[in-house]
């Protein structure tokens, strides 16, 4: 196996997710038993839908990464006219640094009407020579003033019956509860997630308990009213965050070239106030926006639609088998009602037809040749 892992988190091309290994030796086994079976091979993601819609159209995105060039270079290609009268949600780590922020947001509000943020772990990193904060608190307070100056929203909203409520969150390890590999030397989390240096928190807050999920979770409580508010007058609702609301939205850990990644994604308070605005049992007209893993993803899970669309690195968006990024923006919400389609998302499409079977710790084929294990 490696010696060591140095990644970011999430720096998930060689170690969790997007892989052209991973794609290699898990689509084509299975695309040859659909070829013997007479079935048809799973479609490539499409384009959003940018016809001849009607009313609000709604565009979701994460994970944009700007400090890379190709990044950037996307953001500015983005059409100035096509999106002009419609809704963005950005579901965090934007930039690294303050400055290509700063310059993402304000491209990004000039193309479209509304946009709305919530901060990812990228984005209060406190790492870059001539970007000194004193701590990411600081940080944090610095982009959420600087949204504030360009007109991105940071609140929630209602626009023609249509609720869109960012939450703040945060993960903890206690959110993995799904059985343990043991059988590799796995890095432990401090050398395999840069957040545990490059953020920098104060004495009562901590990467390795629950102390950072309370206090992002604790930041949604200052607009419960305007969430009962959009409760009561809007027929639909999206939430987003950056983190991740359920295990179920990652891989098993089997999967995973990275096994301990589940505990460095999400949040259970996070769920649980998703579910104090949609409802323990959910219902058609509600959808969750996430980010983080730079796995895409859209499924359905106990009545509410969970949809990730990032743009991620540009070296995984050249090895993904759904091609690149020109299917984003991803148009979530157009003519009055959330996105009749799901969109094919490998992952997602996978456990939509193979049950999770997170007791079974037997690694992948493609996880145990990385590890040298036969």
């Amino acid at each position: 196996m490696v010696a060591s892992v140095a990644v970011s988190c999430l720096s998930l091309s060689q170690y969790a997710c997007h892989s052209n290994y991973v794609s290699k030796h898990i689509s084509l086994s299975k695309c040859r038993r659909d070829i013997r079976r007479g079935c048809i091979t799973r479609p490539q993601i499409l384009p959003s839908v940018l016809g001849d819609a009607i009313g609000l159209r709604v565009f979701v995105l994460s994970d944009l990464h700007t400090d890379y060039t190709e990044n950037m270079k996307w953001v500015k290609d983005l059409s100035s006219v096509r999106y002009k009268n419609d809704i963005l949600i950005v579901a965090g780590d934007v930039s690294e640094t303050y400055k290509n922020f700063i310059m993402t947001m304000s491209l990004l509000k000039n193309k479209f009407e509304h946009v709305l943020y919530v901060p990812g772990n990228h984005d209060l990193w406190c790492r870059r020579d001539g970007e000194i904060y004193l701590d990411s608190h600081r940080k944090l307070n610095k982009l959420l003033d600087a949204c504030q100056g360009l007109g991105v929203e940071t609140n929630p909203i209602g626009l023609d019956g249509l609720g869109i409520i960012p939450l703040f969150s945060w993960y903890h390890e206690s959110f993995d509860r799904e059985e343990e590999i043991n059988n590799i030397r796995i890095p432990p989390l401090e050398m395999a997630c840069k957040d545990f240096k490059a953020c920098k928190w104060s004495r009562q807050l901590s990467n390795g308990d629950i102390s950072l999920a309370l206090y992002f979770d604790a930041m949604n409580e200052k607009n419960q009213n305007v969430i009962m508010e959009i409760q009561n007058t809007c027929s639909q609702i999206i939430t987003f965050s950056h983190f991740v609301p359920r295990q179920e939205l990652c891989p098993e850990k089997r999967m995973l070239f990275y096994p301990k990644l589940p505990k460095i994604i999400g949040s259970d308070s996070l769920e649980v106030r998703i579910r104090s605005i949609h409802g323990v049992e959910g219902s058609a007209s509600a959808c969750h926006v996430f980010g983080h893993t730079h796995f895409s993803w859209d499924a359905v899970l106990d009545g509410i639609r969970y949809v990730q669309a990032p743009l991620a690195y540009p070296r995984e968006r050249k090895r993904r088998m759904n091609g690149g990024e020109n299917w984003l923006p991803f148009c979530i919400y157009c003519n009055g009602k959330l996105s009749d389609r799901l969109s094919p998302c490998y992952w997602s499409d996978y456990y939509s037809s193979n049950p999770r079977t997170p007791h079974n710790t037997k690694l992948a084929p493609w996880v145990a040749r990385f590890y040298n294990q036969t």
